[in-house]
């Protein structure tokens, strides 16, 4: 196939053309901004645009499929160009879908959790060996690309956004894959630009569970009340609840028990304990057993910038982690508190997306910090400004995160000075956020503070 991508450098986007590409089809691709680690990616394949911006006369009738990604706008040239002609437009959620019709899906969705959840559960899957195509939001060890299609996998496992699918199709992306199987780890109201109510946000995660056939299989958290409700209307046959296993901690340690075996783990925090319990339940589907996928559980690491070690010595752990919302935030902050109980929590987080950046939301954040010996927020003027949002001001975070002690910050430097300032002996420092706290190199910038020690 001759396939050309609009705003190819998304993560997602530029992920699903180099699994396209080796998978022999013909791939060109536009944007007006490609930023790392997708350029390199991108260049290395050999599909990189050889120049930025659009260009409407790449659209010819040539093409067998056009991909539009959700960071083009309704009036994209090459777009308005693809119409013209009648060439055939998939969001990347359709094409997916196109490519495993045929085949038994996996679909992964939840407010928390859905990325970690489809990374156990590849994991698992290519250690026994199993052939399965896949899309995952994030890197995985082992695992060189995001995306995998092919002819041959019988099973594909595809992390279920809640978010929208392209700039001309206003659904939710989940809503489009059809599980065969689908696990529903959590529902914390999210995307506050998209899904103005509560209410109106759980609706989507109602019609997502009424998409399974009626043989399909509905895995849930049963520790969620929105989900336990949703799972008890699904008229699907097939319901599978899983909440946090036995575990002890052992020496910062956590050891999962299971049927009088013990099975250390390199994760740790009770979401991720109920996480490997849905991930569980799902590889049973898949006809795993209880002991192999706990046996395979040991070596899993996690997925990239979901409660990540990027620094450490013998008295000092570095993570960042991709928390942003209230949830994410207290279950991250308890998980590392539980883990070391005896040591300083410094919890860093910044206020990144539309929905935390904005002052009618911002409420939801009540009490998520208070499990931190000390809290810090951050946020950029210059973020509200290109987001169009009203200037947010200490008192602001102060009054809404219930917490008078919080230190605020709004400019990189001086989060970084003030960090380096800090005494790190026995003390966890969580870096929290969906962005880089204005340009902070968060990796090399974990690793300098432990050497300066």
């Amino acid at each position: 196939m001759n396939i050309h991508f609009i705003a190819i450098g998304g993560s997602a986007m530029h992920n699903l053309a180099i699994a396209l590409s080796r998978k022999g089809d013909s791939v060109t691709g536009s944007d007006d901004e490609i930023f790392e680690p997708s350029r390199t990616r991108l260049e290395k394949e050999g599909i990189l645009p050889a120049e930025l911006g659009w260009d409407a006369s790449k659209i010819t009738i040539g093409l067998d499929a056009v991909i539009l990604g959700m960071h083009a706008h309704e009036d994209n040239p090459e777009l308005v160009r693809a119409k013209e002609l009648g060439v055939k437009i998939y969001s990347y959620p359709e094409f997916l879908y196109q490519q495993s019709k045929n085949k038994k899906r996996v679909v992964i969705g939840g407010s928390h959790g859905k990325t970690t959840i489809t990374s156990m559960i590849l994991h698992v899957l290519q250690n026994l060996k199993i052939d399965a195509d896949y899309m995952v939001g994030a890197q995985l060890q082992g695992f060189d690309v995001m995306v995998k299609l092919s002819d041959s996998a019988p099973v594909t496992v595809i992390e279920g956004d809640e978010y929208l699918t392209s700039p001309i199709d206003r659904r939710p992306k989940f809503h489009l894959y059809m599980p065969d199987i689908a696990l529903i780890s959590g529902i914390a109201w999210d995307h506050f630009n998209v899904f103005p109510t509560f209410e109106n946000y759980i609706q989507q995660f109602e019609v997502f569970a009424s998409l399974l056939p009626e043989d399909g299989a509905l895995i849930y958290c049963n520790e969620d009340d929105e989900v336990r409700k949703i799972a008890q209307k699904s008229p699907v046959k097939n319901k599978y609840p899983y909440s946090v296993p036995d575990y002890l901690i052992e020496n910062s340690k956590t050891i999962l028990l299971h049927n009088n075996q013990q099975y250390a783990l390199q994760v740790f925090g009770k979401h991720n304990l109920m996480n490997i319990e849905g991930a569980r339940s799902v590889c049973n589907q898949l006809g795993i057993s209880d002991e192999e996928f706990y046996t395979q559980m040991q070596s899993f690491k996690g997925a990239s910038k979901r409660l990540e070690c990027i620094a450490k010595s013998d008295s000092t752990n570095i993570y960042k982690d991709f928390a942003h919302s209230p949830s994410k935030l207290k279950a991250t902050i308890d998980a590392v508190k539980e883990q070391y109980p005896n040591w300083k929590l410094v919890a860093c987080m910044e206020l990144h997306t539309y929905s935390s950046l904005n002052a009618s939301f911002l409420s939801q954040y009540k009490n998520s910090m208070n499990g931190a010996d000390v809290a810090v927020v951050f946020y950029s003027e210059h973020a509200l400004k290109l987001k169009r949002l009203p200037l947010l001001t200490a008192e602001d975070v102060f009054r809404n995160f219930n917490r008078k002690d919080i230190l605020v910050f709004n400019h990189s430097d001086d989060l970084k000075q003030w960090l380096s300032s800090l005494e790190l002996k026995q003390t966890n420092l969580l870096l929290m956020s969906s962005g880089n706290f204005d340009g902070i190199v968060l990796d090399d910038f974990a690793k300098a503070l432990i050497a300066d020690k």
